[in-house]
C-alpha cells in the first residue's frame, strides 16, 4: 500500500525564487491546458497531449516529464470534478452552481501541487538535500528536514512519486513511499460503524466519539473569521492567513485520533470493520435548520473513512462498505422497519418489539450485521 510523507525543503532564497518560477509556469500551463480541453472536450491524456504537449513546453519552459505531469495533473482534476457532480457536492443538475461549474474551465491557483517522478527528482539521504528539476535547470543540495519517522520513511522505504507544494510561505515535498500490507487476518465477527452529524462515530459495542467538542471549536473559529474579517487592517489579514489551516489540520487529527481508536478495538477482539457507503452522504443526510448544514458540509467524512481504511491494511484488519440505507429506521432486534421507531435524533424505540436503543449504536449493529453477511467489498477504496 501508499503512504504520502510530508518533509519540509529548507531552499535557500535563490532556491525558493527558483521553485516559485517552476510552480507558476506548471500552474499557469495547467490552466491553459485545462481552457483546451474543455474546450475540445477532450479530457484523456494521451488524446489531450496531441492538443497541448508541444505549446506548453515551448510558451512556459517546460522539460518533457513536467509537461506531461501537467497535462495528467489536468485531465485528474476533471476526473474528481466528474465524480464530484455525480456525487452531488455541487447541487442538483439543474441547479446554477451545478451548470456553471460544469460547463467551465478548471483553474490552477499558481501555488497548487506540481507531481515530479523519479527522473526530476532524486534524494541524497545522506546528505539530507534533494536534487529537483526547476525551469531555471536543475537545483541541486535543496535541504530537506522532517520528524524521525518521516525522514526514516524516505530513507528505507521505496518512494515514489511527490508533490512539490508551497503552503503559508513554506516548501513542502509530499512523497508517495511503499508499505508492505499485513496479512489480513481471519475476523471472529465485525464491528459496525455508523458516522454522523451530532456523534461523529458510534460503534456497535456501544463506543461514541462525539463530535461537540469540534463543533464547539468550529463555531469559536467562526466567530474570530468574522471578527477578523470585519476588522479589515493589515494585521488581521495576516492572522487571518496564518490560520486559514488550522481548523482542517485540527480536523485531521482528531480524524486519526477516532480512525487509530476503531481500528485498534477491531484489532483486539480480532473482528473485521464494517462502514457505512459515504458517498453521496451529503445528500442522504436531512438537516433541520443552517447551522447543521454548515457543520455536515464542513465535516470530512471521506477523510475519516480514508483513515480508516489505510489503518486497517497496516494493522491486517478486512474492512468493508454496505449500503447504509435505512440502517437508523430498522431495529437490530426484530427487523421491523418503521421511520418513526426513531422519534428523535439519539432515540430507537422499535414499534413492533419495543425495543430501546440509542440510535446510533442501532444503526451501528445493522451496519455490522450487512458486514458479515457480505454486503460490502473488502478493503475497497473510498470514492470522494
Amino acid at each position: 500500500m501508499k503512504l504520502v510523507v510530508q518533509v519540509k525543503l529548507l531552499p535557500t532564497a535563490e532556491q525558493a525564487s527558483a521553485l516559485e518560477a517552476t510552480l507558476r509556469a506548471c500552474n499557469t500551463a495547467a490552466t491553459e491546458v485545462a481552457a483546451t480541453a474543455r474546450t475540445a472536450r477532450v479530457y484523456r491524456d494521451y488524446a489531450l497531449r496531441k492538443h497541448v504537449y508541444a505549446g506548453i513546453k515551448t510558451d512556459h519552459g517546460l522539460g518533457a516529464q513536467a509537461a506531461q505531469h501537467v497535462i495528467k495533473k489536468v485531465c485528474d482534476a476533471y476526473k474528481t470534478l466528474a465524480s464530484n457532480l455525480r456525487a452531488g457536492n455541487y447541487g442538483a443538475p439543474e441547479s446554477k452552481r451545478y451548470r456553471r461549474v460544469a460547463s467551465e474551465p478548471v483553474t490552477f491557483r499558481w501555488q497548487a501541487a506540481q507531481p515530479y517522478d523519479a527522473r526530476m527528482l532524486t534524494w541524497q539521504h545522506d546528505a539530507g538535500t534533494v536534487s529537483i528539476w526547476t525551469v531555471t535547470g536543475r537545483m541541486k543540495n535543496v535541504a530537506y528536514t522532517g520528524s524521525p519517522d518521516q525522514l526514516k520513511a524516505v530513507a528505507e522505504l521505496p518512494v515514489g512519486e511527490s508533490d512539490l507544494v508551497h503552503r503559508d510561505g513554506m516548501w513542502f515535498l509530499y512523497a508517495s513511499v511503499d508499505v508492505a500490507e499485513a496479512r489480513l487476518v481471519e475476523p471472529q465477527g465485525f464491528l459496525g460503524v455508523d458516522m454522523g452529524v451530532v456523534q461523529i462515530a458510534t460503534d456497535s459495542d456501544g463506543r461514541t466519539y462525539t463530535g461537540e467538542q469540534l463543533n464547539r471549536y468550529r463555531r469559536r473559529q467562526v466567530r474570530l473569521r468574522a471578527t477578523l474579517q470585519a476588522t479589515k487592517t493589515e494585521s488581521a489579514r495576516r492572522l487571518l492567513t496564518k490560520r486559514s489551516r488550522r481548523e482542517s489540520r485540527h480536523a485531521a487529527n482528531v480524524n486519526h485520533v477516532i480512525s487509530k481508536s476503531i481500528v485498534a478495538e477491531a484489532e483486539r477482539t480480532s473482528r473485521a470493520i464494517a462502514v457505512e457507503e459515504l458517498t453521496g452522504i451529503r445528500t442522504r443526510v436531512r438537516l433541520r435548520n443552517k447551522p447543521q448544514r454548515a457543520t455536515l458540509h464542513s465535516w470530512s467524512f471521506a477523510q475519516l473513512g480514508e483513515f480508516l481504511i489505510y489503518k486497517a491494511r497496516r494493522a491486517g484488519i478486512p474492512l468493508v462498505q454496505v449500503d447504509p440505507r435505512y440502517t437508523s429506521q430498522t431495529c437490530s432486534k426484530c427487523g421491523h422497519r418503521d421511520k418513526r421507531n426513531r422519534p428523535d435524533q439519539a432515540t430507537f424505540i422499535c414499534r413492533s418489539c419495543g425495543v430501546v436503543a440509542h440510535a446510533d449504536v442501532n444503526a451501528a449493529v445493522n451496519i455490522a450485521v450487512r458486514g458479515a453477511a457480505g454486503g460490502g467489498a473488502v478493503n475497497r477504496p473510498y470514492v470522494a
